[in-house]
């Protein structure tokens, strides 16, 4: 590990010529695939040659050359044989994406990352005993790929957990055969009852799904938080969605000043960032793992010719959306995430949202940032835990302007809901002075429509759609009202919902 930190100083310092000699390799062992003829990287010699010669391309775009994968011909996109693909949908798209995952990719990017985020813990807590206890780790589910035997796919979660080497099992909790289980109900019951009674020091997670597990275990165990049950407790590697809004049921459950959270940003297509400070909010990105960075300014974003930056151009606190080259063959591929850097010396980053993910029904470009925002500062004003929500617009008529439609299931309640959305409507204001022009006077956006709707009507709404446990999450914004009238129609069933 403190070799490992000495390298990831290097990068930090030379990080330009650490992506040069990246794209130069990734380049290197593309030249002889399907993809690599089909854009003439014989002739590619520079970074500009290579944007010339190869458009950005989303899912949609590039699944012709993954189905060929899929259908079991090599050296379509990259080199090896490609025996994983991780299954990842969203509650965006109701197709599923089966983004492939290559030996390469997983041994120096998937699992390095993993190795390093660890390394930057104990490196920032000498004193650390996290290796003492075991790990809970929360997987995806698996399964075998009908069109070859020898052909997985599944959560990135469980691609990883599949092929774990021998001696991480000693410390990992559950065992495979539950960590791989397919329904999360009885998935959760299983895990709480087999993890229970272990020395847990450390869980890696999705905030929500881990709530929800370490919820079932103290309701179990009898006990007021889960020190009662893990008493060693001390670090939590969360990612998938934005911490802030569980922020304060995990400080609840686990009542220790000491304890740790630490972030990464690890997707389907590659792992970019980890948080490699103590109590910071945002993450190292990761140069070294066999991914090639471009950033697409947002103002870009959807034009017939989009023009990328690269890392040497990037500027703080300016939205990008995340383009990248990586060695599992995906080639300036749009993964749809949108950053931010807090620091370009070194290079952190912050996600902001997703490029599907964000309301501009009425030009107020809100991101699901500014929203997290808005929400955690209406929580501490009021008292209010949220679990989950969801927000849309509701569009203009002849008699009324637009608005912000907004469902809440609150883990505890705000004491007066209307102060609740008078503080998140000032936050939304003082976040994104977008909105705060067009809520001017109300002549283009009324205050925000704050519905209190029946717990569960979110879990019902995932499991309908087939998207329970895994990285499965809420859209939280969406800029259409597909989705949260969906909801609306659940949340009636359940009862009549609080306006």
């Amino acid at each position: 590990m403190k070799k490992r930190m000495h390298q990831i100083e290097l990068f930090t310092k030379y990080p330009i010529e650490v992506q040069q000699e990246w794209f130069e390799r990734l380049l290197e062992e593309g030249r002889d695939t399907a993809f690599g003829k089909d854009h003439d990287f014989d002739q590619v010699k520079t970074v500009d040659d290579f944007r010339k010669a190869v458009p950005i391309r989303n899912y949609d775009e590039l699944r012709p050359y993954i189905d060929r994968v899929r259908d079991g011909e090599d050296a379509v996109l990259w080199p090896s044989k490609v025996k994983w693909f991780a299954k990842s949908s969203g509650t965006t798209s109701d197709k599923s994406k089966y983004i492939p995952v290559t030996k390469e990719a997983l041994e120096a990017c998937h699992y390095k990352g993993g190795k390093d985020l660890l390394a930057m813990y104990v490196n920032s807590q000498p004193n650390s005993r996290v290796y003492a206890g075991k790990t809970l780790v929360m997987g995806g589910s698996s399964k075998v790929h009908p069109l070859s035997e020898d052909c997985y796919t599944g959560d990135l979660s469980a691609i990883i957990i599949k092929n774990l080497p021998g001696w991480v099992e000693l410390k990992r909790v559950p065992n495979k055969e539950i960590a791989l289980m397919d329904d999360w109900e009885k998935k959760i019951e299983a895990m709480a009852q087999s993890t229970m009674d272990e020395d847990v020091s450390m869980i890696v997670g999705v905030p929500s799904w881990t709530l929800v597990l370490l919820k079932r275990i103290m309701e179990i165990k009898g006990a007021s938080n889960i020190l009662e049950v893990w008493p060693n407790l001390e670090l939590f590697m969360h990612g998938g969605v934005s911490f802030k809004p569980y922020a304060k049921q995990f400080e609840e459950i686990i009542p220790n000043p000491g304890m740790n959270y630490f972030e990464s940003y690890n997707a389907s297509e590659g792992f970019f960032g980890i948080q490699d400070r103590n109590r910071a909010d945002d993450m190292l990105l990761m140069l070294d793992y066999g991914i090639f960075y471009e950033f697409l300014p947002m103002e870009e974003v959807g034009k017939d010719d989009p023009q990328t930056v690269l890392l040497q151009d990037v500027e703080v606190d300016k939205n990008y959306a995340l383009v990248i080259s990586t060695n599992a063959g995906l080639w300036r591929y749009l993964v749809g995430d949108t950053v931010r850097f807090t620091s370009t010396d070194p290079h952190r980053i912050q996600v902001t949202g997703r490029t599907k993910l964000f309301i501009n029904a009425f030009g107020e470009e809100l991101i699901i940032d500014n929203a997290e925002e808005a929400v955690s500062r209406a929580c501490r004003a009021t008292g209010a835990v949220v679990r989950e929500y969801m927000a849309a617009p509701v569009f203009m008529t002849n008699e009324e302007t637009g608005a912000h439609e907004w469902f809440f299931e609150f883990e505890v309640e705000p004491r007066k809901l209307e102060h609740f959305v008078e503080h998140l409507d000032t936050a939304l204001k003082e976040v994104n002075t977008d909105y705060a022009a067009k809520r001017s006077f109300d002549l283009t956006l009324r205050k925000p429509q704050v519905r209190r709707i029946p717990d569960g009507t979110f879990y019902a709404w995932l499991k309908s759609k087939g998207k329970i446990g895994g990285q499965h999450k809420v859209p939280r914004l969406n800029n259409d009202r597909k989705f949260i009238e969906e909801v609306e129609r659940l949340a009636g069933e359940f009862s009549e919902f609080e306006v």
